[in-house]
C-alpha cells in the first residue's frame, strides 16, 4: 500500500507532503548516511538526496546538516524524523494486515535469524508449517545482526539476545550450551598446551561465544576464524583445532567430540514481532509454530 500524500499546518495553511519524500527522509535519518539509506530502500543515493530537498522545500525548513558523508538532524529534522517514524510503523502494520486473506489463512512473513539457527533449528517446523498453511509463504534471512523490526526489515526475529526497548512481544524459547570441540585425532596427537582455537572474524569479537572461546584460549592463538559457523565446525572436524559450537549445531556424524570443561557457555534464544502485527493470522500462526518447536 502506498499513501501518496499527507498534510499538515504551518501556521494557518496547509502544506501537502509526499509520502514518498517523507520515507525517503526517514531511511537517511535512521542510517545516518545517503549509501545507507539508499541501501536501505534500494535505490541511488542522489535518489535519497534529491527526496530530502523536496521534503525540505515543502515543509519550508532545514531538516539536515550536511557534513561530508554523515548526515546530522536539525532540530526540526529530530521532529519531522520522529512524527514520520509513527506514520511509516501504522503504514507497515497497515500493509501487513492487507496481506492476510480475511477468509482463509494466507500471508508472506518474513523471518530474520543468525544462520546456524536458520539451518539447523527452523527448517523442520518451516517445513511442518508449509504442509499446514499451504496459503503462508515465508522468507528467511539468515543474519547476525538484529534486523529492525520497526523498519518491517523482518516481521519476525529469532536472537541469542532479548531486545532492550521497542513496542516488541518478546517470548523466551528457551536455551542453547556451546561447548569446545575438537576432532578425536586432533584431541589424540596435540597436547592441551598446543592447541590452536577456530573462532569468529572481528565482526564478532563482542559475541559471548568468541569472549569465552578467546577465555578458554588463555593466550594460545585463535587461528582460523571465519564468520560462517559451519566452516568452523567443519575445519575443526578435520583437524584444524578447537572451535566453540552451539550443541545444537555439533551433528553425530561429524566426528568431533566435546571437550569437558566447567566454563559452557548458555545463552538464551528469544523469538520477537512488533506489537503491531502479532495479532495478524499469518504472522501469529508462524509464531505459534516456531514456539511450539523451538520453546520446548
Amino acid at each position: 500500500m502506498k499513501i501518496p500524500y499527507c498534510f499538515t499546518m504551518i501556521g494557518r495553511e496547509f502544506t501537502k507532503i509526499d509520502w514518498d519524500d517523507l520515507r525517503h527522509f526517514l531511511a537517511l535519518a535512521q542510517s545516518g548516511t545517503l549509501l545507507g539509506a539508499a541501501k536501505q530502500l534500494g535505490v541511488e543515493h542522489a535518489t535519497i538526496s534529491r527526496r530530502v530537498s523536496s521534503l525540505e522545500t515543502s515543509l519550508g525548513r532545514k531538516l539536515v546538516d550536511r557534513r561530508g558523508r554523515r548526515i546530522m538532524l536539525t532540530s526540526d529534522g529530530e521532529q519531522v524524523a520522529r512524527h514520520a517514524a509513527l506514520v511509516a510503523a501504522q503504514t507497515a502494520a497497515i500493509e501487513q494486515l492487507g496481506r492476510s486473506s480475511a477468509t482463509e489463512l494466507r500471508g508472506h512473513v518474513r523471518i530474520s535469524a543468525p544462520p546456524a539457527l536458520s539451518s539447523v533449528l527452523l527448517a523442520k517446523p518451516i517445513a511442518a508449517l508449509r504442509r499446514d498453511h499451504p496459503g503462508v509463504e515465508i522468507t528467511l534471512v539468515g543474519e547476525k545482526r538484529l534486523a529492525s523490526l520497526n523498519r518491517r526489515e523482518a516481521d519476525i526475529a529469532v536472537r541469542m539476545s532479548r531486545p532492550e526497548d521497542g513496542d516488541y512481544a518478546i517470548v523466551k524459547l528457551g536455551e542453547t550450551s556451546f561447548h569446545l570441540y575438537a576432532s578425536k585425532t586432533y584431541l589424540e596427537t596435540v597436547s592441551p598446551s598446543e592447541w590452536t582455537f577456530i573462532g569468529y572474524d572481528e565482526t564478532m569479537n563482542a559475541s559471548p561465544q568468541q569472549l569465552r572461546l578467546t577465555e578458554l584460549a588463555a593466550g594460545r592463538p585463535i587461528a582460523v576464524r571465519s564468520s560462517v559457523l559451519e566452516f568452523q565446525a567443519a575445519t575443526a572436524s578435520l583437524g584444524a583445532g578447537v572451535v566453540m559450537l552451539p550443541d545444537f549445531a555439533v551433528l553425530e556424524s561429524s566426528g568431533l567430540q566435546r571437550i569437558a570443561t566447567e566454563q559452557a557457555l548458555t545463552r538464551e534464544v528469544w523469538l520477537v514481532v512488533h506489537s503491531d502485527i502479532k495479532d495478524v493470522p499469518s504472522v501469529r500462526v508462524v509464531v505459534d509454530a516456531l514456539k511450539n518447536a523451538l520453546g520446548k
